[in-house]
Parts: C-alpha cells; sequence; structure tokens
C-alpha cells in the first residue's frame, strides 16, 4: 500500500499570496501570521509574493493570475467576510470558495484558503489570532503540505519551477 503525506518544509519552494484589503484589520493579521509560518519553514523572503486585491471577490481572479505565471509551488488566498444585515455575506462567501477551487483545478495549482467568514468582528478577532488560532498559519501550513504532495505525486519532469 502507497502512503503519500506531505512535509512542512518550505526550502527550495515559491508561494504566492493574494490578501484582500478589505477588513484589512483582520487579513493584514492574517498575512503576518502566514508569512512568519513559511519563513520558519525555511521559505526565504524573495521566494514570497504578495498580491494585496480590494476586496474577497477579487481573490479568485488574482489567484488565477498568479496560477498563469507558472513560478509558484501552492498559492495563498487570504480574506475576511463579515456577516452584515443583508444576503450580501453569502453571495461573496459562495463566490470566493467557487472560484478559488476552480482556479486550482483549472490551473493544477494547490490554492490554501485562509478565508475567515464570522458573524460578528470579535469571532473573526480570534480566528486571526486571538483565541482560535490564525487561519493564516493554518493556510501557509496547508500550503507548504500540498506543496509538497503535489511535487510528490507529480511527474518527475515537473510542471513548476522549484528555485534553489
Amino acid at each position: 500500500m502507497a502512503i503519500h503525506r506531505g512535509s512542512f518544509s518550505g526550502k527550495k519552494k515559491r508561494f504566492g499570496i493574494v490578501v484582500a484589503r478589505f477588513n484589512e484589520f483582520i487579513t493584514g493579521r492574517l498575512l503576518q501570521s502566514a508569512v512568519e509560518t513559511l519563513q520558519q519553514s525555511g521559505v526565504r523572503s524573495r521566494d514570497v509574493e504578495v498580491v494585496w486585491v480590494p476586496g474577497a471577490l477579487e481573490v479568485p481572479y488574482f489567484c488565477r493570475k498568479l496560477s498563469k505565471a507558472k513560478k509558484f509551488d501552492a498559492i495563498i488566498a487570504l480574506a475576511c467576510i463579515l456577516r452584515g444585515g443583508t444576503f450580501h455575506f453569502e453571495c461573496v462567501s459562495d463566490e470566493i470558495t467557487r472560484g478559488v477551487s476552480q482556479v486550482a483545478l483549472e490551473f493544477g495549482i494547490p490554492i490554501a484558503t485562509g478565508i475567515i467568514t464570522a458573524d460578528t468582528l470579535e469571532q473573526a478577532i480570534d480566528r486571526a489570532g486571538l483565541k482560535a488560532g490564525n487561519k493564516g498559519a493554518q493556510a501557509a501550513l496547508a500550503a507548504l503540505e500540498i506543496a509538497s504532495l503535489d511535487q510528490a505525486l507529480s511527474p518527475k519532469a515537473g510542471r513548476r519551477k522549484t528555485h534553489a
């Protein structure tokens, strides 16, 4: 029986991060934690590219842009969507999830999501490092693991460049 497990080593790996500026009080914390986690895992600063976008709905489009570049081992999508008094929350939450998944499948690149969907600002703060861990760090760990698995399960020729 073959069993495959990813590793959390970031050596010789490159990551793109797309982060929504809307609710930047939260997304900035997610980004900081994601970058710190990548660096602690051996990823060099120069091997991380960050793209700030206006809001959550723009995240999938720019994940697609980074995917087309074919220079990343994985991408991390970060956003924070807070429930308001309208149906907007459900629309945005559904569309970012669908869009990010579509990009991953279309381009065959692992995308880890650190997308907070919360009813209240307090819940979002908790998920950005206060009580419930940090979704940015969790997304970075997932990105490391899925990049490793993708590399291990890909043909020897490889699709994406890795950098020394």
